[in-house]
C-alpha cells in the first residue's frame, strides 16, 4: 500500500513538474526567440529551417531511439517514470502553446524562462525521473560522473548546444540570452534536487556532555558520537558531542542544549546527503 502511495505521489510530481517547465518554455523562452538547450532546443532549430511540425512532436520522436538506446543501462522506475515524463512533456509543449504569452524583454524572459523551468525540470528529476531527451543522456552522464550536481551536466549539455544554434543563425545576441536562462535554470535545478536533501550536523562542547547525549538519544532518536579534544587554555581532556539531525530537529536541539547547559558551546553546519541509519540509503542511480 505504502509503495502505491509513493508511486502515485512521485507520478503527480513528475506530471507537475512537466507541466511547470511546459508553462516557462511557452512563455518565457519561445516568444523571445530564446533556445533551452536539448532535445526541445533542437527542435526549435530543425522547424525554423524545415517549417514542419511541432516542438512537442519532434521532441517525441526524438526520443524514440534515446530510450531504445538508455533501455539497458537505466533502472525499470526511471525508464517508465521517464517515459510518462516525456510523453506528458511533449503534449502540454504543443497544448500550453495556445495560452498568450507577457510581452517581455529578453532578459526577463530568460531569467523567469530558466527560473519556471528550473524548478519543473528540478521537481521530475527528484522523483527519479525525467522529461526524456537530453535528461537521459544527463542521467547517463551522472551515472559516470558522480560528484557532480545533476544541474551543472544539464547546463554544460544545454549550453553546449545553444552555442551551436547561436553559431548556426550567427545571433550572438539570442545564444547569449540562452545562455543566461540555462544557468538559472542549472541553478534552480540543483536548489530543488537537493534542497530537500540536507541535514545538520552538530558539535556540542559541555562539562555535561553525557545527560546531553542520552537526551539527543532518547528524545529525537539520533545518534551520538564523542570526539576527544583537549582545552587550550584548562589542558583538560573534553568529549566532545557529534550528531546528526534532520533540519525540522533544529530548534528542538538548540532547546534541548541549552535547557541543559546554557553555557554550552554549540557549532551548527549544513550536511548534504547524510547517508546511514535514519537518513538516506546509498543508492547508485542517486543524483
Amino acid at each position: 500500500m505504502g509503495d502505491r502511495r509513493s508511486a502515485a505521489k512521485d507520478m503527480i510530481k513528475t506530471m507537475v513538474g512537466c507541466l511547470f517547465f511546459s508553462l516557462g518554455f511557452n512563455l518565457f523562452l519561445v516568444p523571445n526567440g530564446l533556445n533551452a538547450g536539448g532535445i526541445s532546443g533542437l527542435s526549435m532549430v530543425v522547424i525554423r529551417f524545415t517549417k514542419l511540425g511541432t516542438v512537442g512532436l519532434l521532441t517525441a520522436l526524438v526520443n524514440i531511439p534515446l530510450f531504445v538506446m538508455a533501455g539497458k543501462r537505466i533502472g525499470k522506475k526511471f525508464f517508465y517514470y521517464s517515459l510518462v515524463g516525456m510523453l506528458i512533456s511533449s503534449i502540454s509543449i504543443d497544448a500550453l502553446s495556445v495560452f498568450p504569452a507577457p510581452d517581455t524583454e529578453p532578459l526577463i524572459g530568460a531569467l523567469y524562462g530558466g527560473a519556471i523551468c528550473g524548478l519543473g525540470l528540478g521537481i521530475v528529476f527528484s522523483t527519479g525521473a525525467s522529461t526524456g531527451g537530453s535528461d537521459i543522456i544527463t542521467r547517463l552522464l551522472k551515472l559516470r560522473y558522480q560528484n557532480v550536481p545533476i544541474g551543472v551536466i544539464t547546463m554544460v549539455f544545454d549550453l553546449s548546444v545553444a552555442a551551436l544554434t547561436g553559431l548556426a543563425f550567427r545571433d550572438v545576441s539570442c545564444m547569449l540570452y540562452s545562455g543566461v536562462a540555462i544557468f538559472v535554470s542549472g541553478r534552480v535545478m540543483d536548489t530543488v534536487v537537493y534542497s530537500f536533501d540536507y541535514s545538520k550536523v552538530a558539535l556540542i562542547i559541555s562539562g555535561r556532555h553525557e545527560i546531553i547525549a542520552d537526551k539527543i538519544s532518547a528524545q529525537l532518536d539520533r545518534g551520538v558520537t564523542y570526539l576527544h579534544g583537549e582545552g587550550y587554555y584548562s589542558g583538560k581532556d573534553t568529549k566532545v558531542i557529534l550528531t546528526a539531525v534532520k533540519r525540522y530537529q533544529l530548534a528542538e536541539l538548540k532547546a534541548l542544549v541549552s535547557e541543559i547547559d546554557p553555557d554550552a558551546f554549540v557549532i551548527l553546519q549544513e550536511a548534504h546527503q547524510v547517508l546511514g541509519d535514519g537518513f538516506a540509503r546509498y543508492s547508485r542511480d542517486a543524483l
